[in-house]
């Protein structure tokens, strides 16, 4: 399946800080067909670095999309019967608007003077574009991490838009510890002299910086029973001895090019705001508690967590569940053993597969 990444424009986008965007680009793509009657739409949502790119091979880069075991002819997704949709989100450096974009007003990148985002509106730009598609109500929304996220907001905010919600190995709010490793990538970044205040474009962009920001985020994604599998303590030569600060174990060549490699694809200035817009995300804000929040949502639930993800560890994912069930809400829960740690919502194919199959047909048949 080959694909393309579309951009559509909007005149403007109000922020939650009163800001006004003006214009605003949504890069998406999507897959199989929507039904006449528009009862089969499913927007997934990508994570921190993720981008509109879930499925298929890209006519550009010939690279399969992130979530391109999950979506497709008879997997999980199947697009023989849903049309999915993906996009890149707002504050991004894929297609949509965000600090390297062109500032209208004058005539250079952002950089930092884009305002600050919120999770909030990255949905909101979402909804515009599922509107955009003459979509009024998605049969589901789906999403891992930080698509977690902007899955509880869209069940929060937009209750009457969603009929089932997917979030997986996600939470409602962040963690002091889930902060403090994004604040140590964010200071890597700014400490790094190419950063200039943000204002690198055209110049010497902060490699350095975000490579270690990618090192430090990568390390939280696996699990230690995963890298040690991966990696244990071998030299990556076998009469090397670790009596230097060169990359000779295993691990740390695997961390320097994971960083090296992040940084021919990301703006640093987008993971700056990105990973803010997560730190402040409150689903219950506004709100007396989480279980009011959840109250409002419509939609039926799937929520999934993973034994050895100790990012988004699994007892947020059952804070949800009980705040919902404590309101009368339709959840279900599931905690499926992994030894990949927070990655295991983008390898463990198997289970996650039969348990969305499974859902959505029920939900999809109630749409019908």
């Amino acid at each position: 399946m080959i694909v393309e990444t579309r951009v559509v424009q909007f005149d403007s986008l109000t922020l939650d800080s009163g800001i006004v965007l003006t214009p605003v680009d949504v890069a998406y793509e999507t897959y199989g067909e929507l039904n006449p009657r528009k009862t089969n739409a499913i927007l997934v949502v990508h994570a921190f670095t993720g981008d509109s790119h879930a499925a298929g091979i890209h006519e550009e880069s010939g690279k399969p999309g992130w979530w391109d075991n999950m979506i497709g002819p008879g997997k999980a997704f199947d697009t023989n019967q849903y049309f999915v949709i993906c996009t890149n989100v707002l504050g991004g450096c894929r297609g949509t608007t965000g600090p390297s974009s062109i500032d209208p007003a004058s005539g250079k990148p952002y950089a930092m003077n884009f305002p600050m985002i919120t999770i909030s509106d990255m949905v909101r730009l979402q909804k515009r574009l599922v509107e955009h598609l003459g979509i009024q109500r998605l049969l589901a929304v789906a999403g891992g991490s930080m698509g977690g996220m902007q899955v509880l907001e869209w069940a929060v905010r937009y209750p009457d838009a969603v009929a089932a919600a997917f979030p997986i190995a996600t939470t409602a709010r962040h963690s002091a510890q889930q902060i403090a490793f994004n604040e140590v990538g964010r200071q890597a970044i700014m400490a790094d002299p190419d950063w200039n205040g943000g204002d690198y474009y055209g110049t010497k962009p902060p490699a350095r910086g975000l490579s270690v920001a990618r090192m430090v985020g990568h390390i939280t994604y696996m699990s230690d029973e995963s890298m040690k599998e991966k990696f244990g303590r071998r030299f990556r030569n076998r009469e090397a001895s670790a009596f230097t600060f060169d990359d000779e174990f295993e691990v740390e060549s695997y961390l320097r090019y994971r960083g090296s490699q992040f940084v021919d694809r990301f703006d640093a200035n987008s993971y700056l705001y990105i990973t803010k817009a997560m730190d402040i995300f409150d689903l219950a804000q506004g709100f007396h508690s989480l279980p009011q929040a959840l109250e409002q949502a419509k939609a039926r639930f799937l929520v999934i967590s993973f034994t050895s993800d100790w990012l988004y560890p699994s007892y947020q994912s059952l804070e949800m569940v009980s705040a919902l069930r404590s309101r009368g809400g339709d959840v279900a829960y599931c905690e499926l053993s992994s030894n990949y740690g927070h990655d295991a919502f983008l390898v463990e194919v198997g289970e996650q597969t039969e348990l969305i199959r499974g859902f959505l047909k029920r939900v999809y048949k109630e749409a019908a």
